[in-house]
């Protein structure tokens, strides 16, 4: 007679278990070692916020011109202040995502008659 589907309530002896971790143990070292290797590997993008302006535009930028043509030329500012609304806040916030280190840059613009008479700081390194 031939009996199928019945399993064996018999425990494996000593001997089987060890010869079966002494297989296991190679895949399951193999599976450690890239847990602990990978984490280094993951690709961290970098996060740029704010104003991104060109420099050759920022160049462009003379005392004198109005809020229109600064509009066009750099964009909206990122900041405009409620009590002070002659002064336009331009902000880039930089985190690389290799190093995690962060560059932060601002520029103030300070209207007078709706025309461009201050600038303050610098948008872009160099």
């Amino acid at each position: 007679m031939q009996q199928t589907g019945l399993t064996s309530i018999i425990p494996p002896s000593f001997d089987t278990i060890v010869s079966m971790t002494v297989r296991l143990l190679p895949g399951l070292l193999i599976l450690i070692c890239a847990i602990v290797a990978f984490p280094g590997c993951v690709y961290r993008m970098d996060i740029p916020q704010g104003n991104r302006v060109d420099p050759e535009l920022v160049a462009q930028l003379e005392i004198g011109m109005s809020r229109d043509q600064v509009t066009f030329l750099l964009g909206t500012p990122a900041v405009v202040d409620l009590y002070r609304p002659d002064q336009w806040h331009y902000i880039y916030y930089l985190k690389k995502g290799d190093d995690g280190s962060i560059e932060k840059y601002r520029m103030t613009l300070t209207f007078r008659n709706d025309l461009l008479a201050k600038i303050d700081g610098r948008l872009n390194p160099g």
